[in-house]
């Protein structure tokens, strides 16, 4: 399986806002893009049974085969 690779989004300088708002924000973008990561490598592998199976339909309809 292919490894998990995190990248922190860079620290912001020091302006005047709420901590807890800005680490919330910062966690639910992380959070976002992590599964954004895991739904593209899904897309791209086609590791799950009914993506798997519909590709194949397609690729079979392709070949003029229906």
């Amino acid at each position: 399986m292919a490894s998990i690779k995190t990248n922190p989004l860079p620290t912001p300088s020091q302006f005047v806002y709420e901590v807890e708002n800005e680490q919330t924000f910062r966690r639910t973008l992380e959070v976002y893009l992590e599964n954004l990561q895991n739904d593209v490598l899904v897309a791209k592998t086609q590791s799950d049974k009914p993506s798997s199976l519909a590709m194949r339909r397609f690729q079979f309809l392709l070949m003029g085969a229906s």
